[in-house]
């Protein structure tokens, strides 16, 4: 009996049966929780006005509400006498003059603009709800059924790719369950930005603050057509012959939101690193942190060698001067050629310039002929 055919016919089992039970999972979680989350009533709910039931953006709307006649409408009886103030004295300060005045009418701006936030994002949110239905409705909507996507026929099971089969299973189900994360913090998202819109409108004239107020509206118009573009992979995806094909179009969908900014996602303005620097930084302070420790650890070691052997130890300490002076992955061929060199030299200093008294060279064949 052949222990390695039972071996692999009891993996191929295990891989089958984890498979399918991975797969029976897709299906309902991207039909019952991802699909219903990208509705357009789900998306972009009313929130102004008579709500006919409480949702994300209703709340958000009452919190905004109640900050605006708590906070920011006091806050605005303070600017008014720190404008008045400034008014009064612009005879005083004559060379300011231009910028009070400047400073009057962003002021006055900023006011309004606070109070009218709730009406200037249901605008917002009303275009991109005006114009997801209609991307969303391309080819009928077949992207809202799994079976579309991939079919019947999704996973291929075979005697040798047991294992692949199951990763390729566990990837998509990450795929659809990180999917319907990124829609609930979408949501979330603009929620918060609901409410914290009208403070950071408000203090939009002083310099220190305006970039807040600047990303901030940026982001809420970014959360809002986020969906557009989040549902185009997906169409794209229905009918995929491959499920290596559905589990990139999968991954061009989370990756939607920097789609939206490719000059910069204003996610880096609140403090998330952007990937691509971080890693480039990470990886050139590592490498220098490794060539600079190598350098210390054997930078006694390599003058003890040149001076304990005269000329001879400058190989050493010449290999070691050159493996500091780079980073990490060219230390070792640049501290080889420095020894390659070093030990060349001192061959070409034991060959004698001139041949001893009395050498002589054999004869060629052509002497050796002459009489």
């Amino acid at each position: 009996m052949d222990l390695s055919g039972v071996i692999q016919a009891i993996l191929f089992g295990l891989f089958a049966l984890l498979t399918a039970a991975i797969a029976a999972i897709i299906g309902p979680t991207y039909d019952h929780l991802f699909v219903p989350s990208m509705q357009t009533g789900a998306l972009f709910p009313p929130f102004l006005g008579p709500v006919p039931s409480p949702n994300f953006l209703s709340r958000a709307a009452g919190f905004s509400t109640f900050l605006l006649a708590n906070i920011v409408d006091p806050g605005i009886a303070l600017v008014a006498v720190g404008l008045g103030i400034a008014y009064l004295s612009r005879s005083v300060l004559a060379r300011y003059g231009a910028n009070i005045e400047a400073l009057l009418i962003r002021m006055i701006v900023a006011v309004i603009a606070a109070n009218f936030v709730l009406p200037i994002a249901d605008g917002i949110l009303s275009v991109a709800g005006g114009m997801y239905p209609v991307v969303a409705q391309w080819d009928g909507g077949a992207w809202e059924s799994w079976v579309n996507l991939g079919g019947y026929g999704m996973f291929s099971y075979s005697w040798g790719n047991g294992a692949l089969t199951f990763v390729l299973a566990f990837v998509l189900f990450s795929s659809v369950f990180l999917l319907t994360l990124a829609v609930a913090i979408r949501d979330a998202l603009l929620a918060v930005l609901l409410v914290v819109l009208p403070l950071f409108t408000l203090v939009a004239p002083f310099g220190p603050l305006r970039p807040l107020a600047r990303r901030a509206w940026f982001l809420f118009g970014e959360m809002a057509f986020l969906p557009c573009i989040l549902v185009i992979p997906l169409e794209l995806a229905v009918g995929s012959p491959s499920v290596v094909l559905l589990t990139a179009y999968l991954a061009v969908a989370l990756s939607s939101p920097f789609l939206l900014s490719l000059a910069g996602t204003n996610l880096t303005s609140f403090g998330f690193p952007a990937v691509g620097p971080m890693l480039s930084s990470a990886t050139q302070r590592g490498l220098a942190l490794v060539s600079a420790a190598g350098a210390s650890y054997f930078g006694p070691a390599a003058a003890a060698a040149g001076g304990a052997s005269g000329s001879g130890g400058g190989i050493g300490a010449g290999a070691f001067r050159a493996a500091q002076s780079a980073g990490a992955p060219a230390t070792a061929p640049l501290a080889l050629g420095e020894a390659i060199g070093h030990g060349a030299v001192q061959l070409l200093k034991h060959v004698p310039q001139r041949p001893p008294a009395g050498f002589r060279f054999p004869p060629s064949p052509s002497e050796r002929e002459e009489p």
